[in-house]
């Protein structure tokens, strides 16, 4: 492996332990480190990658990520990628499922982390405003933008974000016209990828149902998570509650915002959130068990977007010499900007509206617009005065 590949592991490794804020604001941190300053790919391609990953679903962030890694290094060093980007952040998170009942059982209050949640609105605020300006050029842009930050906002049904991003692409690939033509399009598609993405689906489906064994049935049902989520880490959590604490009942509600308010803490990919779930759902096996939880939690989360990003960015480059396809980009990416906005908005409910939350957001949101603070300095500094204050 060649030096540079080497180079661009750290530097993954360095996005895993400091990019907080969700998708959206990993993508903007991707902008600074991978594109302004080491040039692993350009701009455009970042765009483009995103807006693909954007319309697969599965966790957008790591999905964009290992394509970079795809595009510079091939099939090994996208799965490293993958690798190095997601272990930090879900070790971390079986780990605080290991820790959590001892906290609670010590009487131990998990107020301290009251001032992350503030913050990481507001690092999505900033990453709506760092992403929607790189992509947003245009009138009809802004009008999708508009549109799809409304919609998204009132309906949160996970079906609305991949209607969305279709009907943006629509939009503007009404407009294919005016892109410049090119030749050679030989589209030549590798379908071992997809075959392998919906063989597991439906084999864990049918063991599922088949058998009792609960490690099984968890790998089922993150797996069908992974498939059926669009829009990054916020579009799951809710659909992680309603199945785990409302239906199954693995969780109680405290466990489950508390693991929550921990993952905002933490950077890297919020899928890992699932780490923590599975952990706690298979409690009553001892540490073994959960760690087997984490595992097989993690696995499966993560599985269905890989098996897709690795199925279609082999033919992607060919693809967008479409004129139709690189048209629908601009819709896209547009759609997925007024996500990032309705996001933040949705984000900040749950936190109580005090003049202390609202200020922590604007105060994050102008510290990283107007400073050169890194992410997780100010991190660490909520951490702190959450300690202090709580």
């Amino acid at each position: 492996m060649s030096l540079r590949y080497y180079i661009f592991l750290r530097d993954v490794l360095i996005l895993a332990l400091t990019a907080f804020g969700g998708p959206q604001a990993h993508v903007a941190m991707m902008f600074k480190l991978l594109v302004d300053k080491h040039r692993y790919i350009t701009e455009k391609e970042l765009i483009e990658l995103n807006a693909l990953c954007q319309i697969l679903p599965g966790p957008t962030s790591t999905q964009t990520i290992t394509a970079i890694g795809f595009r510079i290094g091939g099939p090994n060093l996208a799965y490293l990628t993958l690798f190095v980007w997601i272990t930090p952040a879900a070790t971390i998170m079986a780990l605080a499922a290991l820790g959590i009942s001892y906290l609670q059982e010590q009487g131990i209050s998990l107020d301290f982390l009251r001032i992350i949640l503030p913050m990481a609105v507001g690092f999505v605020a900033y990453a709506a405003y760092v992403i929607s300006t790189k992509v947003v050029h245009t009138k009809t842009a802004i009008v999708l933008l508009v549109i799809s930050a409304i919609l998204v906002y009132f309906f949160s049904s996970p079906w609305v974000f991949p209607v969305m991003l279709l009907v943006g692409g629509a939009v503007t690939a009404l407009r294919f016209r005016q892109q410049p033509m090119e030749e050679n399009k030989q589209l030549r598609i590798e379908w071992a990828n997809f075959i392998l993405f919906v063989g597991v689906l439906v084999t864990a489906a049918v063991l599922g149902a088949a058998t009792t064994s609960l490690p099984v049935r968890l790998f089922e049902n993150f797996y069908r998570n992974g498939t059926l989520v669009f829009g990054g880490g916020q579009v799951l959590i809710p659909l992680l509650y309603t199945e785990f604490v409302d239906f199954k009942h693995y969780l109680t509600g405290e466990e489950f915002l508390s693991g929550y308010a921990i993952v905002q803490a933490l950077p890297g990919p919020t899928f890992s959130f699932c780490s923590f779930v599975g952990s706690l759902a298979m409690r009553q096996y001892g540490v073994s068990g959960q760690l087997l939880g984490s595992f097989v939690a993690t696995v499966g989360i993560f599985l269905p977007g890989t098996f897709l990003i690795f199925f279609v960015i082999r033919f992607w480059d060919e693809l967008k010499k479409y004129r139709v396809v690189r048209a629908s980009l601009e819709g896209i990416s547009a759609v997925s900007s007024g996500m990032v906005v309705a996001a933040a908005i949705q984000l900040y409910h749950p936190i109580e509206n005090t003049p202390l939350n609202f200020g922590i957001v604007v105060a994050t949101f102008c510290l990283l617009l107007f400073t050169k603070i890194p992410a997780p300095v100010l991190i660490l500094t909520g951490l702190l005065l959450g300690i202090i204050i709580y």
